[in-house]
């Protein structure tokens, strides 16, 4: 942390303010001054700093109350205290409160610069071990080593190459394609090959953020800002400074937070909701969603202006059904996988067995064939996995002539059909349904009340 870090200086001793932001700001920080306690709490409040250096006597608030005050709000906040009084017993007194560090005046600038850069190393440390935790709780579920860009259809050589374009740059990147392409992963590969590879990418499921809340999960707050605001928090932007955003299925969203989104990205900065000051942030955003955004733009559901901010480089990710040259490699890489992870000696898959995934349409793409193939491996009992080994939507594919030839029924009779039997095949899991029909689970929600379609499961 160094070029994007922000520190506070608290101390009623303009001369010492100014000689701190003088010896710091050489060093590339953005540093802001407070002449008192109070004034330096009402900072904190609203911006949010990388670290806090405070005076421990000053007039009125004194340092160990601003210390207490910070700690209460964010247990993370990295303090580092000094005093011209210093004692023993104020040093132990303030580590025991959670100040970082106790500096003795007078102090050099080396003893300075050396505090501030193991704070701000320590705070760097936190905060990637809080994104680490994020990434966990959403990533349950995801195949972390599956490549979905597997296969040498000329379609996904076009994706390698504009990845490969891409990934060094900085523009906003769009990847467009149905539910299981493997949106998530290409964003990772994007990641990965950019010049922010050693900094963090933070993925954001938009679908799964109640509305209500997702102002506070992507821009943070401060405490107190709402009911259960009881300390500060970092946001999504904070967390991947420096790195990477992947905002998944991003037309879920509101109107509300389209609008602050766009700013976000136009001016790159954000506001923490019960503040009014803003915070810079240096973060690349890459977006994804599985619907046809323009039909949202068309339906006054998105924002056009937005839209063109998220689309300077588009991806498409074709879905399975019209990349079946690929479907041999891929049932080679998830066998493979299997054996590595079950131990289980599979040596393959017999050409019928194979001419039955060819004929398959995949709704649920390269993530539903990972399913049936693994299925497949642990099932059967021979060496080489067989035509009745696969189970396509829980046991068959879906027949084709699920009404006689002679009756004529509406395009809601099929489809209402079409959920009650993938809710069948899925045992009533709705995001395992949502995902295999290609919509997402608020979609089918909405289906399921409209259809009368019993709404107890998952």
């Amino acid at each position: 942390m160094s070029a994007h870090s922000r520190i506070l200086v608290v101390d009623d001793d303009p001369g010492i303010c100014d000689a701190i932001r003088e010896v710091i700001t050489a060093e590339g920080y953005a540093v802001q001054t407070a002449p008192d306690g109070e004034a330096g709490l009402a900072l904190v409040k609203e911006h949010g700093f990388d670290l806090i250096i405070v005076d421990l006597v000053m007039r009125g608030m004194d340092g160990m109350a601003v210390l207490r005050s910070v700690k209460a709000d964010d247990p993370d906040a990295v303090v580092i205290v000094i005093t011209a009084h210093g004692t023993i017993e104020a040093a132990v007194q303030a580590m025991k409160l959670g100040a970082f560090d106790f500096l003795s005046k007078p102090f050099t600038p080396d003893e300075l610069r050396m505090a501030v850069r193991r704070g701000l190393s320590v705070r760097r440390l936190t905060l990637h071990n809080r994104l680490l935790k994020e990434e966990l709780k959403y990533s349950i579920g995801i195949p972390s080593d599956v490549n979905p860009i597997l296969g040498l259809s000329s379609s996904m050589v076009k994706v390698r190459e504009q990845i490969q374009k891409v990934a060094p740059t900085n523009s906003t990147v769009l990847i467009l394609g149905e539910t299981g392409t493997g949106k998530e992963l290409v964003a990772r590969a994007i990641h990965q090959f950019s010049e922010r590879q050693q900094e963090p990418m933070l993925t954001v499921d938009c679908g799964a953020l109640v509305e209500t809340l997702f102002e506070s999960e992507l821009f943070g707050h401060v405490k107190g800002s709402f009911t259960g605001a009881t300390a500060t928090k970092h946001g999504r932007f904070e967390l991947a400074n420096g790195g990477t955003l992947f905002l998944d299925e991003i037309t879920n969203i509101g109107p509300k937070i389209q609008g602050k989104l766009l700013r976000a990205i136009q001016e790159r900065e954000i506001i923490r909701v019960g503040s009014s000051h803003s915070i810079k942030v240096d973060v690349r955003i890459i977006a994804a969603t599985n619907r046809d955004i323009l039909q949202e733009i068309n339906q006054g559901n998105f924002r056009e202006d937005l839209f063109y901010r998220l689309s300077v480089v588009p991806i498409h990710l074709p879905p399975l059904r019209e990349r079946k040259d690929d479907i041999t490699a891929l049932t080679d890489h998830f066998l493979d996988k299997f054996k590595r992870k079950k131990k289980k000696d599979v040596k393959g898959i017999s050409e019928a067995a194979m001419n039955a995934l060819m004929s398959y349409d995949w709704p649920g793409n390269v993530r539903e064939l990972e399913s049936v193939i693994e299925r497949a491996a642990v099932l059967t009992e021979n060496e080489t996995i067989m035509p009745a080994d696969l189970m396509f939507f829980g046991g068959q594919q879906r027949p084709d002539n699920a009404f006689p030839e002679h009756e004529l029924v509406a395009l809601e009779t099929l489809e209402q059909q079409h959920i009650r039997h993938v809710l069948t095949a899925t045992q009533g899991k709705k995001s395992k349904t949502a995902e295999i029909l290609g919509i997402d689970r608020k979609t089918l929600r909405l289906k399921m009340a409209k259809y009368g379609i019993g709404d107890d499961s998952d």
